[in-house]
Formats: C-alpha cells, sequence, structure tokens
C-alpha cells in the first residue's frame, strides 16, 4: 500500500525525536571553519589523531546513525568556490562520530556544478577530513558532476580520477565497484550484524542494472539502504527515471528497504511495496534552493533496533557553529529544520521486515533437564500435543516432585492443547483456556490433593515463572481477575482477616486493565502485599516472574523490574495446605473466574533467581553490549 507521510502512522513526524545530545561541541568547530580559517598543520594533525581515536564505531550497538548529505552544487561553482559549510558538516561528524556511534556517511550526488576539475579538486580536499580519519563513506556523480546525457558508461572525468575506486581502496567499509567506476557498494557492521550502502550512479546502463543486482545475488542476507541522486521527485511520486529503478532493480530486490536521493526539491518522502509485499521507505532530500545553497545541511537516521525506529534529523552544523558570531535572520530560520518532510521518525520492525531474506532462526525447544535448576519445586510445560485436541488426564510435574495436575471444568467448558508459545520459552506448546465470567464456563488446572506443593509455605523465598498470551477477543467484562498461577484457601481460612478474608492466599492474576497482578498473603503480614506489572498487549506473549528472597518481592515482566514493587517485608507465602491453580482464580472458596488466553510454561523454585536463571533468558552473544 502507497501512503501519503502525512497520514503514514508508521512515518509520523516527531519534532521530539530522540536529539542525544545534538549540538554538543558543535560551535567552536563549526566557527572555525565558517572564518575560512585553515587549521596550522601541527594543529591539524593533533587534531586528526584525537579524532581518529573517536570515530570507532560499536558495531554491537543497537543504536547507531546514518548520515546524508545531499546536493553541495552550489557551494562549488566556478569562481564561486566556498569549502567551510562541508567542511565544518564533516568536522562535526567526526567531533560526535563517537557518541552518535555514526557507522557512515552518504553523500547523494551534484557535489559541484559543473564537474570541473577545480570544483571537484575543492570539494575533494574537503572530504580528505575523511579520509585522514579513516571514515567509511561513498559518494556518486549527480547529472551536474558529469555530463547528464551520459551513463555509467561514460569513461574518465574528473570526477572519477577524484572520487573513483582508488580512492576508496582500503578503506574496511568500501566493498567493491563496477567495472566503470561510477557505481560501489559499501559494508559496514552496525547492531550485530552486515548493513551495505549501495551507491549508484546518475544514470544505470544495462551493465549498472546487472553490476548490481550480482551484488545482491553475492549479499543476500544484507540489508541495503540504496542511495542515487534521483529517484523520488515529490511526496508519494517518482520520477521517470525512479521508476525505471524501481522497476528493474529495487521491486525486486527485498533486501532494499531504504532508499536516498536529491536531485529535486522539497524533500519529500514516498512509500511503496515491494514484490515480497514489504514496504519501502524511499526518501527525498535536497537542500540547494535554500539559504547559501543548502549550507552543506546533513541529515542524520538514527537508527535503534530496540524501538524499531529511525528517528531522522536535519541540521547545518555551519549555522549552528556561526552563534557566537550572531546570526542574521535567514540563518536563524534555517540552521535546523523542523518540517514533516526534515524531521521526523520511521517505524520499521526490523526483525519482521529483514526475515524474508535473513529470518532469524526460533529458538530451539530446550529439555526440561536444562531447566531444572537447583530446588525446583515444580515445572510442568505443555508441548508434544496436536493443536485443539482437549486436554484430559494427568499433566505431570517435571520436577519430579509429584505435584501433577488435574483439569477440572466447569459448564461444560473445555482445555486444549495449542503448539503456540512464548519465542523464548523452553517447551514449544501451551494450553488453550476459554473462560467466561457470567454464565461461568471454562476449565482449569489443579494440583493433586497430596501435592507437597500444597503446603509449601516458601520462608526462604520463591521464584514464579509462567509465560501467558491473551487473545484480540479478551474483554474485560467477562475476563477480569482471572489468575495464572494460584494457591487456594482463603486468609480467613488462615487466620489472616486484614483486608478482605474472602481473596485466596495467593494468586498471580490479570486485571481488568489487563495489568498482572501478585497479591498474598505472607506469612509476617495479616493483611495483603501486592505487586503491579503494566498493561499486557493482545495477542502478544509475555513473560513474568515472581521473585521473593526472603524478605521482599519484585515482579518482573520479559525480564525487565517493574516499577510498583512494595517495599515492606513479607516472608513466605501462608497456607492452610490446599491446591494450587493454574487459569484458575477462587474467591470465598469457590471458583469465581477462569482464564481467556494461552498459558505456557510454569516453574517454581523455592529459592530468589536472578533474572540471568528465568526461563525466557537468552545468553548474551560473545561481544555484544
Amino acid at each position: 500500500m502507497c501512503t501519503s507521510h502525512a497520514h503514514d502512522q508508521g512515518e509520523a513526524a516527531q519534532a521530539g525525536a530522540g536529539r542525544r545530545g545534538f549540538l554538543r561541541a558543535t560551535a567552536l568547530l563549526g566557527a572555525a571553519a565558517t572564518a575560512g580559517l585553515t587549521l596550522p598543520a601541527t594543529a591539524e594533525a593533533a587534531a586528526a589523531e584525537a579524532s581518529a581515536a573517536r570515530w570507532r564505531p560499536d558495531p554491537d550497538s543497537r543504536r547507531f546513525t546514518l548520515a546524508v548529505m545531499p546536493d553541495t552544487q552550489y557551494l562549488f561553482d566556478g569562481p564561486s568556490i566556498d569549502r567551510a559549510p562541508v567542511e565544518a558538516s564533516l568536522r562535526y561528524l567526526l567531533d560526535q562520530g563517537g557518541h552518535e556511534n555514526l557507522v557512515f556517511l552518504s553523500h547523494l550526488g551534484d557535489l559541484t556544478q559543473n564537474g570541473t576539475k577545480s570544483e571537484i579538486a575543492a570539494i575533494s580536499e574537503a572530504f580528505a577530513l575523511l579520509d585522514r580519519r579513516g571514515v567509511g563513506y561513498s559518494v556518486l556523480a549527480g547529472n551536474h558532476d558529469v555530463k547528464s546525457s551520459t551513463t555509467d558508461q561514460r569513461g574518465a572525468t574528473p570526477y572519477l580520477d577524484a572520487f573513483g575506486p582508488r580512492r576508496f581502496r582500503g578503506k574496511p567499509t568500501f566493498g567493491g565497484a563496477s567495472p566503470d567506476g561510477y557505481n560501489s557498494f559499501h559494508l559496514f557492521r552496525a547492531a550485530g550484524r552486515e548493513w551495505m550502502v549501495l551507491a549508484l550512479d546518475w544514470r544505470l546502463s544495462d551493465q549498472g542494472y546487472a553490476w548490481a543486482a550480482d551484488v545482491l545475488a553475492r549479499h543476500p542476507r544484507t540489508p541495503v539502504v540504496l542511495t542515487t541522486h534521483e529517484l523520488v521527485a515529490r511526496d508519494d511520486s517518482l520520477s521517470a527515471y525512479g521508476q525505471q529503478l524501481w522497476d528493474r532493480l529495487i521491486a525486486d530486490h527485498d533486501q532494499i528497504f531504504l532508499t536516498l536521493n536529491g536531485h529535486y526539491w522539497p524533500a519529500g518522502r514516498a512509500t511503496r511495496r515491494n514484490a515480497a509485499g514489504h514496504d519501502v521507505h524511499l526518501h527525498l532530500t535536497n537542500y540547494q534552493n535554500r539559504y547559501f545553497g543548502g549550507a552543506a545541511m546533513i541529515r542524520l537516521y538514527r537508527f535503534d533496533l530496540d524501538r524499531n525506529v529511525i528517528d531522522v534529523e536535519t541540521v547545518s552544523p555551519w549555522i549552528l557553529g556561526r552563534a557566537a558570531e550572531g546570526l542574521n535572520e535567514l540563518e536563524r530560520q534555517e540552521s535546523e529544520l523542523s518540517g514533516d518532510a526534515d524531521r521526523f521518525t520511521v517505524g520499521i520492525d526490523f526483525a519482521a521486515r529483514f526475515a524474508g531474506f535473513d529470518p532469524v532462526p526460533p529458538r530451539p525447544p530446550r529439555p526440561a533437564a536444562r531447566v531444572l535448576v537447583p530446588d525446583t519445586v515444580a515445572y510442568w510445560r505443555f508441548d508434544g500435543h496436536g493443536d485443539g485436541t482437549a486436554v484430559g488426564g494427568t499433566v505431570r510435574d517435571l520436577s519430579g516432585r509429584g505435584n501433577d495436575l488435574t483439569v477440572v471444568t466447569v459448564g461444560g467448558g473445555a482445555l486444549s492443547w495449542s503448539s503456540d508459545h512464548h519465542p523464548d520459552q523452553p517447551g514449544h506448546g501451551s494450553l488453550e483456556f476459554q473462560g467466561y465470567k457470567s454464565p461461568l464456563k471454562g476449565a482449569y488446572l489443579r494440583t493433586v490433593d497430596k501435592a507437597p506443593l500444597n503446603s509449601a509455605t516458601f520462608s526462604n523465598g520463591y521464584t514464579i515463572e509462567a509465560f501467558y498470551r491473551l487473545p484480540a477477543d479478551w474483554d474485560p467484562a467477562h475476563h477480569a481477575w482471572s489468575g495464572l498461577v494460584g494457591r487456594t484457601g482463603t486468609g480467613g481460612a488462615a487466620g489472616k482477616t486484614a483486608d478482605d478474608p474472602d481473596e485466596p492466599l495467593a494468586t498471580l492474576s490479570l486485571s481488568d486493565d489487563r495489568e498482572p497482578q501478585w497479591a498474598m498473603r505472607p506469612l509476617n503480614q495479616q493483611g495483603i502485599a501486592t505487586n503491579w506489572g503494566q498493561e499486557t498487549p493482545l495477542e502478544t506473549w509475555r513473560h513474568l516472574a515472581v521473585v521473593n528472597d526472603g524478605r521482599h518481592t519484585t515482579l518482573y515482566v520479559e525480564g525487565c523490574r517493574v516499577v510498583r514493587n512494595p517495599k515492606a517485608a513479607a516472608v513466605g507465602i501462608a497456607s492452610v495446605g490446599l491446591p494450587w491453580l493454574l487459569g484458575g482464580y477462587e474467591y470465598g472458596g469457590r471458583i469465581d473466574q477462569i482464564l481467556h488466553g494461552r498459558l505456557g510454561d510454569v516453574r517454581i523454585v523455592e529459592r530468589a533467581l536472578p533474572v540471568t536463571s528465568f526461563l525466557n533468558h537468552r545468553p548474551t552473544p560473545r561481544g555484544s553490549s
């Protein structure tokens, strides 16, 4: 589906998109460049050494930045050559590279106005700042850098002499170039994986298309940002050549998820769905029509794979660096751009988007023996059964402690097996509960009468874990306050009459707002102690862990501690020797509500476990941040 960026929720403009201290140190560096000053050789060498030491992108951080510089042609136009704005932007990137985790810079073509030797030489000298620091970057020819009527088979040009493959050989990010030298690809590591920038000439020949397709075929699992000079012409519209590029290359190569181009103005965005049915984000960025020929504006694409977003910001370090001198009216307007096409957020579920060409292998099931940590007193899992078949007989406690479960039906309800499971769950299966409040109907599980768990009080601490998933039709009017795991017996029966004496002694339940709540009566209190989690999203698996260290209880959601954990001491769990329930909740000694949703592995350990021992824990790969 093709949608306008003004209505695309995945690319909603966010004026407050994460800035990460954007302006830090810009003024000093920008001011020096703006004034047309050349640093003394010794100072330049010292700055080079310092910057080289700082430019070390973190290849494992899930936050990184790709910088983009569009058309700079009016800064390099015959006798009107001014390197200062470009150098200010490059110096900013060098200075802030570590803070931004800058991984790469892409220029989008039209480096110069006429493509003459003197113009090319001037911008080539500016880019030498990056060469001396070993920074990875790409350039490509625009229609003003070469004869516009030619393709990438045009032969020698001043542009190729300065920015051809020889310039990039030996750089760690340089992957290679087409035989003609006008197309190149560049590889960098970020977020623990390889990424590619495919930099294509102003006009691809048949040979150029074949070369690009071959590069993609040789890197079949690498996500690609395609850069070229012309593609998007305005919002939601491709140029005639851009449409050709889409038809002949982009549409059939799912790896290409983002394209960046200049040439036209004003800035704009489009979204197209490729042959694989996935969205490709196509961005036009060009500011040559604005003050000072765009003032070497740079656009920062801040990738955040934990938030599944790219935060985009557009700024001129050269103008910002002049702040100490006092800015004129136009400079004050142009220092940072905040329009919908200049500052926005692109929402991308990276794992899902890349799954077609680089699927993440599912975590395999883990044998019960591997998760039976010392002091495990109960472990139930529900794999190895056909989807939709009814649960009958006994569900064994795999800990070997004899805490087996039996099925209890209410109102003719049923309980069935499912292969659905949390991606990090040891057992690849779950139980499908179909509880309903009024009239009460469903089925749940209870421990057998002589189960040792029934009388356990956990005075030295405990860890209770459960995986669960709520369906799309979960309705608080019919499904609220159903229990995931809990013990029966009322507070009144245990001689604890503070608060509501008809409440059960312990229950891990879901509120009418789908918040998990651990409510229980400790041995050292008359009243009920509660821990609260945040709202559970529908149709999403969640892992809960309730951990008591013998004094205090902490609730974790997906391994993350929640905010509402009581600070009062809570020792053990009161008991009157009655069964535990899975999927059921009792009030006043009677079943009152049955879970509507799926329940995966459940484990109870009679001590506090660290997060690294939870059932859903994924070991961090060596070298990851």
